[in-house]
């Protein structure tokens, strides 16, 4: 299965995330990898990590927040040896959702997972 991970400046804030997308999809591998050593701010060792531990061969689809989120995430998926990972580029929450439900599917591929992320892109709230 694709694994997930969400990266927040604010820890509370990626299990929150990981917390309502699972409820989505009670079966995807979701890892939170929010706050730093300091409390707000992003770790590539904690995002190193996350990615680790959701990677079961299928890769994994990292969805950020903001700025030195993306940056720290592709420097963690550099130092991942040997796990395939792709940062989606989407709002968090909505693509956390969307990336959730397809990675429960049986055909579900890193392509198709970061696909239904993207898609969180153009969804509007109001008309």
């Amino acid at each position: 299965m694709v694994g997930l991970v969400v990266v927040s400046h604010s820890a509370k804030a990626a299990e929150g995330i990981c917390e309502v997308a699972a409820q989505m999809a009670s079966n995807a591998r979701i890892e939170p990898a929010g706050g730093d050593e300091a409390g707000l701010g992003t770790s590539v060792d904690r995002i190193t990590a996350a990615i680790e531990a959701a990677d079961d061969g299928e890769g994994v689809v990292v969805l950020v927040d903001l700025g030195s989120a993306v940056m720290n995430a592709e420097l963690a998926i550099e130092m991942s040896e040997g796990v395939e990972a792709r940062i989606a580029d989407a709002p968090v929450l909505e693509a956390a959702v969307n990336a959730a439900v397809e990675s429960t599917s049986k055909k579900a591929t890193l392509d198709s997972v970061v696909a239904a992320a993207e898609e969180a892109r153009d969804y509007r709230k109001l008309n």
